[in-house]
């Protein structure tokens, strides 16, 4: 959503009434899709919504960055949506166990049986993809979304939730795992009532499954080129000789394909012309004070 943010700061430059509209409606956008996505329900939503678009219109006029404007925003916002938990389907509070989230010998096997054809039948609809994400930790949630649904880099992340970006990559990479994880319990499922999944018999040794298993702890690194060159190259070596790893590696990636590519919401129009009208007024006002004081 970072490019709706910016077109928003370069339509409020303009100062006509035309333009604040569009920014504003660009805003309410951004702030309700985000909302939605870690909230998971759409009063929760629409409440952050109004809350943080009604608190940043003093401060509008005097937004030239778009960053500046981007972390101030989520950041309003996800405070604000950590405060509805007492309403919302959050998952409870609890750290993710990166060995929990590997695979174990018996998916590692079932990944090496499995053909090409039949994972190509584990894609999952929006509807999957958004229950497994309500189903994270919310602190994991909140970076999930951040980098991978929003767009922001690592850094925009480690402002907004006041962590370290290595803190930001360790848990990214636990939440695409889980992610995945929920989304391969879902497949199997469906798999188990009907479809039929052609195997070929399983070839994985026990050694070779844990030398598998030290390199997932990377394929977040790898798939956002944040590997260094030796450790890389290492990695696309191993993969080569491992139907397992990249059976598991294009797992990963199709996940963090359908984050990127969920579709976002949009708040009721009604409820939404309703507040844009009034923010428009506060906004007039505001940028009338800042105008005066200069």
């Amino acid at each position: 959503m970072r490019d709706e943010i910016q077109r928003a700061v370069e339509l409020l430059q303009r100062g006509d009434r035309a333009s604040l509209e569009q920014a504003l409606a660009l805003l309410q956008e951004t702030v309700f899709s985000f909302s939605m996505r870690v909230c998971g329900q759409r009063e929760d939503a629409e409440d952050t919504m109004q809350e943080v678009l009604i608190k940043a219109i003093p401060y509008l006029p005097k937004f030239a960055s778009p960053k500046a404007l981007v972390v101030w925003l989520y950041k309003v916002a996800k405070n604000r949506c950590l405060m509805s938990r007492r309403r919302s389907k959050f998952a409870p509070a609890q750290n993710l166990s990166l060995e929990e989230l590997m695979p174990d010998r018996k998916e590692i096997e079932e990944l090496a049986s499995i053909t090409p054809e039949a994972l190509a039948i584990r894609s999952e609809g929006a509807a999957r993809l958004r229950a497994a994400v309500q189903s994270l930790p919310p602190q994991y949630r909140i970076v999930l979304v951040l980098r991978d649904m929003e767009g922001l880099s690592d850094d925009e992340v480690a402002e907004i939730t006041g962590l370290r970006p290595a803190t930001v990559r360790v848990r990214l990479h636990r939440a695409r795992l889980f992610v995945r994880k929920e989304l391969q319990r879902a497949s199997r499922l469906r798999l188990a009532k009907g479809a039929t999944v052609t195997e070929r018999p399983p070839s994985v040794s026990q050694p070779r499954a844990q030398r598998c298993k030290a390199l997932f702890a990377e394929l977040s690194n790898y798939l956002d080129a944040q590997l260094d060159e030796s450790l890389c190259e290492e990695l696309e070596r191993h993969l080569k000789g491992c139907e397992p790893c990249e059976a598991f590696l294009s797992s990963l990636r199709a996940t963090l394909e359908q984050c990127r590519r969920l579709p976002s919401q949009a708040p009721g129009s009604k409820m939404a012309e309703r507040l844009r009208s009034k923010l428009l007024e506060d906004y007039q006002r505001a940028l009338a004070a800042v105008r005066s004081g200069a």
